[in-house]
């Protein structure tokens, strides 16, 4: 997957935005919470992150296809080896099970203000 396919696959999902953070990191919200990230092609280039479940984290990393995300390992986040590491579906696939995890965790009024059911 491009890093333009991730960016549109990410922002189709109900309710996200993209905001620009920490100088040129491009995070992906909603209800102001972050749920996916993607670096700014630095040195050496690195894969997106995402938020995962407790399951995916652990097969993820034990699968040597992510690492526990910088800073966010603690709250069951993955950084993904490169955009090449998962099939496009799989990838789409985790960014919205990532979105739903995140979407989910917001009250009712913000996520109906969202049109999220």
């Amino acid at each position: 997957m491009t890093p333009e396919a991730f960016n549109d696959a990410a922002l189709a999902l109900p309710g996200a935005i993209l905001d620009i953070k920490w100088g040129s990191d491009r995070c992906y919200c909603v209800g102001g919470k972050m749920f996916a990230t993607a670096g700014s092609g630095g040195a050496p280039p690195s894969g997106p992150a995402f938020k995962a479940s407790e399951l995916a984290f652990e097969m993820l990393v034990e699968q040597g296809l992510a690492r526990p995300a910088p800073y966010l390992a603690r709250a069951k986040w993955v950084q993904l080896m490169s955009y090449e590491a998962l099939p496009d579906d799989d990838l789409v696939a985790y960014l919205a099970q990532a979105h739903a995890i995140v979407a989910g965790s917001l009250t009712k009024k913000a996520r109906a203000a969202l049109s999220i059911v």
